[in-house]
């Protein structure tokens, strides 16, 4: 019997010592109050975060939020970001639009605030904001969020800041004996004298279509004020886009078109192809958003070419007409509604550590583009270019928001499309106002037959 006792204890006692030690152990830890330890795995998350800064003008911004995205990636292993970038006219009018269609847009997409993300609000599509920029104390840190509040709920936020005016060479014009001008009547007179004088009047690259469309938009503008698009991007039925006003810009456009003061062939001409005409002397003027400037000081522009630039409002119909600047915080973030919690956790944590008071002033050094959160800035270490830009806005009573941007993108789409066959000389004034107009009754009978009663 002995025997056998100690063969069970040699076989088998430590087993028994094993699971004595093992149980001790576990009653130490639940005495000190701690649960045993077990290998944990953090969730891995992934966000798709699609952008459209892949032009050369938007090397800077791109370099800018990428430094972003991979420090937060470091300090956040295990969030991977992955950073797309997309031609911004197939990004906004074809993929996210389909997409928000499907229900499946990326986590995270730089895109234009106003008219444009109306219908994915409608829809459902967009994340809501609201709380997200109260809680991290941001609503009060923007310059303007009104182009991405709808019903006072914030659906996205502005990461920059735009204006559009008028650049001049000023060796040009001042070998040429021209005043900066004023006033359209002056403007006329500078197209005459430059195309006279074998200068282009106004490069222009319009390859992606809404470049053109800036002229029509101040021309609108300038002849019938601000008030009359309001109403149409409204629906108001007493407002049309045919009317004498509206006719009378459409007709002032089609006159530098007839006299060759856009450069040839603008519509196929990318903006770099513009800009480069504008800073190796070819042309005498250059109309565009602040964000080309960085191209005033690139290699391919002759030294010193930024001191030549000379920036001004476009002009206005008569001597102390309105000169406003057409502008706003229309590039921002949005989100998709359709992020699961660990989603909508990660890409919030994204969110703060790109809208920073840091990040912003880098937007600004860098990026040359202005600031869309209120901080402070020292404009004379940008450049003489945009110092004059900010000098411009500060000076300036008002300002507008592109009409690219107020109009619906159905309406827009068509707006943008007969300019661009008025450039080519396929469409008359009254033929590209109808178009418009057509396009928008067809819009708003279906927006108000698909309202809820």
């Amino acid at each position: 019997m002995r025997m056998k006792i100690r063969k069970w204890v040699s076989n088998w006692g430590w087993i028994v010592l094993y699971a004595l030690v093992l149980a001790v152990s576990v009653l130490i830890i639940a005495a000190d109050g701690h649960e045993p330890i077990e290998d944990s795995q953090t969730e891995k998350i992934t966000l798709t975060f699609r952008h459209f800064w892949i032009k050369e003008h938007d090397r800077q911004m791109l370099n800018i939020i990428e430094d972003v995205v991979d420090s937060f990636q470091k300090s956040h292993p295990n969030i991977k970001v992955n950073f797309e970038g997309m031609d911004q006219t197939v990004h906004r009018e074809q993929k996210l639009k389909s997409e928000m269609v499907t229900g499946t847009p990326p986590d995270m997409f730089v895109l234009f605030g106003g008219a444009e993300i109306e219908p994915y609000i409608r829809s459902n599509r967009l994340m809501d904001l609201t709380v997200f920029a109260r809680k991290n104390g941001l609503e009060d840190q923007f310059q303007d969020l009104h182009l991405w509040t709808y019903n006072q709920r914030i659906y996205g936020l502005p990461l920059e800041g735009n204006a559009e005016p008028l650049y001049y060479n000023k060796e040009i014009f001042k070998e040429l004996g021209l005043e900066p001008p004023t006033t359209l009547g002056q403007l006329n007179r500078a197209v005459r004298v430059l195309g006279a004088s074998k200068f282009v009047p106004f490069a222009l690259g319009n390859e992606e279509r809404w470049p053109a469309a800036i002229f029509a938009h101040y021309l609108m503008d300038r002849y019938a004020g601000p008030e009359l698009i309001n109403k149409l991007a409204q629906g108001d039925e007493t407002a049309s886009f045919n009317n004498p006003q509206y006719k009378h810009a459409f007709e002032q456009l089609e006159s530098w078109i007839k006299q060759n003061a856009f450069s040839i062939p603008a519509n196929d001409l990318s903006t770099e192809e513009a800009i480069d005409l504008f800073t190796s002397g070819k042309a005498g003027m250059y109309l565009n958003g602040n964000w080309d400037i960085n191209l005033f000081h690139s290699a391919k522009a002759p030294e010193n070419f930024q001191n030549q630039v000379g920036v001004i409002p476009f002009p206005s119909v008569l001597p102390g007409g309105e000169k406003s600047i057409a502008g706003g915080y229309t590039i921002g973030i949005g989100l998709s509604s359709n992020l699961d919690a660990s989603k909508w956790e990660a890409a919030q944590e994204l969110l703060k550590a790109l809208y920073t008071k840091d990040v912003q002033r880098r937007i600004v050094y860098e990026g040359l583009r202005i600031p869309s959160m209120k901080i402070s800035y020292d404009s004379d270490k940008t450049g003489p270019v945009f110092t004059q830009v900010i000098q411009l806005m500060e000076q300036s009573q008002s300002s507008f928001v592109p009409y690219d941007n107020v109009l619906s993108p159905e309406v827009n789409k068509t707006f943008l499309k007969v300019i661009e066959e008025m450039i080519s000389r396929r469409s008359s004034p009254e033929e590209a106002l109808n178009q418009i107009q057509q396009t928008s009754d067809q819009y708003w009978k279906l927006r108000r037959s698909s309202a809820p009663n």
